[in-house]
């Protein structure tokens, strides 16, 4: 559900991989894309008040559904993500979905200073994170199917780098504080263990287990892509969470395979 910067090249991936996938997607311009990856398209959209498609079929015969639709938040266009949730969370549990992966954010865990693992009390600060918990919350909660939840970090990979949006910007702050990203390889990867490893009714962290601070690790991508470097202020102060992928790293002894 939702074959977006992520959700195209690993619906791609399980193709790869022999499985039958049904992919979503609410532009149709894209439905070309879906089938030229041998990837079966639905032209399907969400909306707090209803869902437009043929998400009856979407979900027809399908054992193992990843949910990938982030929240749309920003720039003041603010939606009842939740609500949105709920709809397709009712679908679901009509249909023959026996698992489900919901792909969350760390930000979900809000303003905490310190190391943060899967056993830390998620109080999340932004609207995004709220939304995102609520929702975490109600596909945990259902009998109907296992589901796993996947708190990945900040995404970065072809086309995308918070550098193309910090570089000669002045005055930031917090330079101190730690990154906490992961590579669109990583990603992929990660959901590939999860569904041939049986990870199942899990809360899983999907961040890199390296974290330069901010201004070194910017600073130094500004001059690897011939950017501006961005301003930061003077901060002595290390602030910041540390978001720590206990349950790959230490549980599963899973491998990153893509630096930062």
């Amino acid at each position: 559900m939702g074959c977006g910067w992520l959700g195209l090249p690993l619906a791609s991936k399980f193709v790869e991989d022999g499985f039958s996938v049904h992919g979503s997607t609410t532009s149709k311009e894209k439905i070309e894309v879906l089938e030229e990856s041998s990837i079966s398209p639905f032209l399907i959209s969400l909306s707090e008040k209803g869902i437009t498609g043929n998400i009856s079929g979407f979900l027809e015969n399908i054992e193992i559904l990843v949910v990938n639709v982030p929240p749309k938040l920003r720039g003041g266009k603010g939606e009842n993500y939740v609500k949105k949730m709920k709809l397709l969370h009712r679908e679901i549990v009509k249909s023959s979905v026996s698992k489900a992966l919901f792909v969350s954010s760390t930000s979900v865990y809000g303003e905490i200073d310190g190391s943060v693992t899967e056993d830390t009390v998620p109080f999340p600060s932004t609207e995004s994170g709220k939304q995102l918990l609520e929702a975490e919350k109600l596909f945990q909660n259902n009998p109907s199917f296992s589901t796993t939840i996947l708190r990945f970090g900040g995404l970065i990979g072809p086309k995308r780098h918070p550098i193309q949006m910090l570089a000669g910007r002045k005055n930031l702050s917090h330079g101190n504080s730690p990154v906490n990203l992961i590579h669109l390889n990583d990603c992929i990867g990660i959901i590939s263990q999860i569904i041939e490893k049986s990870w199942w009714n899990e809360i899983i962290n999907g961040v890199f287990p390296e974290h330069p601070s901010k201004q070194e690790y910017y600073t130094a991508k500004a001059k690897e892509m011939n950017l501006q470097a961005p301003d930061y202020k003077e901060d002595m102060l290390k602030k910041g969470k540390t978001v720590v992928s206990n349950f790959l790293l230490n549980v599963k002894n899973h491998q990153f395979t893509t630096t930062l």
